[in-house]
């Protein structure tokens, strides 16, 4: 009998943070739950805090791509080489809940409608229950989802039956993009609720973060900072609590997400951007 979850965790360039993300991500596993481990990078120091953990039984695979290539060919990785009932990802920069796992994994096994199970890593005081009640729906055995069409890339878990049924995460596809697509096909997605916190570390509210000031933050730049053009510490805190109150507005009405509405989100962003102001991630 296979694995029940398979998380894969992407590390780069983050001793400052592995040594406590991935010791979270172990204990948290099941007897039948294994981690897969890709290393993007020749960082000596981040290398140096994972070696440690290769021999562990719980690690089952563990890949090193000299080259930076993200977090897409990572993920793939798992998705196309992993035989467990569900797969996940946790990222390197993130700690996740204890229990996690097995609550999602029963939401799972309740709901077979549902496609990606999330966690939630902004602070209380950015939840807006007059806005997201709207959003919160109850489920078979208990259990309820803030909905969303898409979810975070880290602290999600996601039957691998999806993945077989829908395929891998196409050239240009982020993580979000295919989570829309897995909802055009009817999949439920969303953050259980009530939320299941995965703390960010990158985030400069968390006690953990390495981003005290611009100049930090320049030197680790999120993905989703530098997508989104930040270059200080209050601008991405910022595009953070933006984030918070954009996935708990964001509708729910797919077509909102393709055609003639989709282009218009897109044009907008474009006119923030030639004018200068920060573009909403």
């Amino acid at each position: 009998m296979g694995n029940r979850v398979d998380v894969v965790m992407v590390t780069h360039r983050s001793a400052g943070y592995v040594h406590l993300s991935l010791p979270r991500v172990l204990e948290t596993l099941g007897p039948d739950d294994r981690v897969w481990l890709w290393h993007n990078g020749d960082d000596e120091a981040t290398l140096e805090a994972i070696r440690p953990y290769r021999a562990d039984e719980r690690i089952a695979q563990f890949h090193h791509s000299r080259d930076n290539v993200r977090l897409r060919p990572p993920t793939n990785w798992l998705w196309d080489g992993s035989d467990a009932r569900f797969v996940a990802k946790v990222d390197d920069d993130c700690l996740v809940s204890p229990g996690w796992l097995d609550l999602f994994v029963a939401a799972h096994d309740d709901n077979p409608g549902f496609g990606v199970v999330g966690s939630w890593r902004h602070p209380d005081e950015e939840f807006r229950p007059d806005v997201a009640a709207a959003k919160i729906q109850e489920f078979n055995g208990g259990h309820s989802l803030m909905r969303n069409h898409w979810v975070q890339g880290s602290g999600y878990v996601m039957p691998r039956a999806v993945v077989t049924a829908h395929g891998l995460l196409g050239p240009q596809e982020s993580f979000s993009s295919y989570c829309v697509r897995l909802a055009r096909a009817g999949r439920v997605n969303g953050y259980y609720f009530p939320f299941v916190r995965e703390e960010h570390m990158d985030d400069p509210r968390s006690a953990h973060t390495l981003i005290h000031d611009d100049r930090a933050l320049l030197d680790r730049m999120p993905l989703s900072a530098a997508a989104n053009g930040v270059t200080t510490v209050e601008q991405w805190t910022a595009q953070l609590e933006r984030s918070a109150l954009l996935l708990q507005t964001a509708p729910l009405d797919l077509r909102t997400y393709s055609g003639w509405r989709r282009r218009a989100r897109s044009l907008r962003r474009r006119v923030r951007t030639a004018t200068g102001r920060p573009r909403r991630w």
